[in-house]
């Protein structure tokens, strides 16, 4: 699979991940606020594969790589959590932090 097809893929599993967060949220006004959100994943990622989350910075801890930034909201982090399953990344802990 070329960079570009994959990343394609990518932002359909993003774009759906979206939709559905919106369709099912039972009220749009429960919807999260913006936070900061830590990710740390197992492995170091590569740059190809850190380039997938534009929006977060990018660390890497030995043994894991961990991704920092703020999530505007439910569909932009089911977004991010979609983006790791679909580039088969195993995500060791996820939290919100202080800004």
């Amino acid at each position: 699979m070329t960079r570009s097809a994959g990343a394609a893929d990518i932002r359909a599993v993003d774009r759906r991940s979206q939709t559905a967060a919106r369709a099912t949220s039972p009220n749009r006004r429960d919807a999260m606020a913006a936070a900061r959100y830590e990710f740390r994943v197992q492995g170091r990622m590569s740059e190809d594969t850190a380039g997938e989350f534009e929006e977060l910075e990018v660390l890497r801890a030995s043994p894991e790589t961990v991704l920092h930034g703020e999530v505007t909201d439910d569909a932009h982090l089911h977004g991010i959590l979609a983006r790791f399953q679909a580039l088969g990344l195993h995500v060791v802990s996820m939290r919100e932090v202080p800004p």
